[in-house]
């Protein structure tokens, strides 16, 4: 794929730093090599020593003085070399994706470490989009995404979708605007990508089928434009078989897909990644090495130390429980609703994440609702409007977090509401 008709000037413009370049070579030298080049500060100048984390089923992460030492110090950019390579064995063995044998040309794949998955995904809008560009995407959607993008001057073209995720016969219409002739001629007004949560939507906990998938891939083909694929609630799926991912399904080398550890491990860590094309991934690289510069080495060393210990089988055995926990708290969310809104809302049952879609008959806009009426009885939800492309427009729907409350509590806000 040529990528440069992605990128734009700024992220084009990024070049290497020659002192993270540096810091990255002393990790990877032998011990005996006298460096006078580094401005790290020395670690032996540090107060902490050693950390013991104690973990479930009584075992725990040590982090002794040598390796507390490397903790505290500055290191490399896409993430540290152990974290690294666990990701990497895992998305290939977790996804099996078609360009993990790729020349780096070609898209191979590759991976790097961001400050929870916002981060990746800023630094990659940044990287993709210039004022006027043309973007995809189905809203009501994370409001995060939103805030970010409204800011880069580009034009948000809404994707209709249904409790299955985004619907391909409308986003082929959508596509339809363009000819065959704008697409072999690359025009630049050609949509850049398109962005998705595909599983347990937030914060319509809609998730994609395969067969859309399928239809959704081949028209990014067809129309040349990348997708983004952001999975924070992918091992949050409440039924397994779990779904096959754009990222197994990627033969060109144009889906970019976060994942985060926040859901799942700790939310405060902030420990996300990204997968992608290897010449879009080292052009993330490059924005973090001029802003954050890297992941707190500290939280890399503690979940790698974490990871290395349970190996894959241990960390899936953890997600097992952690989806029991969401799947129970979602049945009681579910009985909760039942119980008290009948015949007042409408809602779809969340195949994945920790929301509850829920439309509010007879109420054209929640927000009055939310924030005076239900704020006074202490019940809080979020008004649906936050998560609308154009956030005045109103929306007669509000999410419901079941990540939480316990069902005594879910029951009580159904009956307010």
């Amino acid at each position: 794929m040529n990528y440069s008709r992605f990128i734009t000037t700024v992220s084009a413009a990024r070049k290497a730093s020659p002192i993270r370049l540096l810091t990255e070579l002393m990790q990877k030298s032998p011990p005996s090599l006298i460096s006078l080049a580094g401005g790290a500060p020395n670690p032996n100048v540090f107060p902490f020593k050693r950390a013991t984390v104690a973990i479930g089923q009584g075992t725990a992460v040590e982090i002794g003085e040598d390796l507390m030492k490397r903790a505290l110090q500055y290191s490399a950019s896409a993430g540290i070399p152990e974290l690294l390579s666990w990701l990497k064995d895992f998305q290939r063995n977790l996804h099996n994706p078609p360009t993990a044998n790729y020349s780096p040309e070609q898209g191979q794949m590759e991976v790097c470490v961001t400050t929870g998955s916002q981060e990746g995904l800023c630094k990659v809008f940044e990287m993709l989009i210039n004022p006027g560009d043309n973007i995809l995407l189905d809203a009501p959607t994370y409001s995060g995404t939103l805030a970010a993008l409204r800011p880069l001057g580009c034009n948000i073209i809404n994707v209709p979708s249904d409790q299955h995720g985004i619907i391909p016969k409308a986003l082929k219409e959508i596509l339809s605007t363009w000819s065959s002739e704008d697409v072999k001629n690359r025009s630049h007004h050609l949509p850049k990508f398109l962005y998705t949560i595909p599983n347990g939507c937030n914060p319509t906990g809609n998730s994609l089928t395969t067969e859309r998938k399928k239809e959704i891939y081949q028209l990014a083909r067809k129309y040349d434009f990348l997708i983004i694929e952001d999975d924070p609630y992918y091992f949050l799926q409440f039924e397994k078989p779990w779904a096959p991912t754009f990222l197994s399904m990627d033969v060109d080398g144009r889906v970019i897909r976060t994942d985060s550890f926040s859901k799942i491990l700790s939310s405060g860590l902030r420990i996300g990644f990204l997968t992608g094309p290897k010449p879009l991934i080292d052009r993330v690289i490059l924005h973090i090495q001029v802003s954050t510069m890297h992941t707190s080495t500290f939280t890399q060393i503690m979940i790698s130390q974490l990871l290395q210990q349970w190996g894959e089988k241990g960390f899936l055995e953890h997600i097992d429980r952690v989806v029991e926990f969401y799947r129970t708290q979602r049945d009681a969310m579910l009985i909760a609703a039942d119980k008290w809104l009948k015949g007042l809302a409408e809602w779809y049952p969340p195949a994945a994440g920790m929301f509850l879609w829920i439309k509010i008959k007879g109420v054209s806009d929640t927000q009055q609702l939310i924030m005076e009426k239900a704020l006074q009885k202490e019940v809080l939800l979020v008004p649906g409007g936050a998560f609308n492309i154009d956030s005045s427009e109103p929306s007669s729907y509000v999410r419901a977090s079941f990540s939480l409350s316990s069902p005594a509590q879910m029951d009580l806000v159904s009956e307010v509401l």
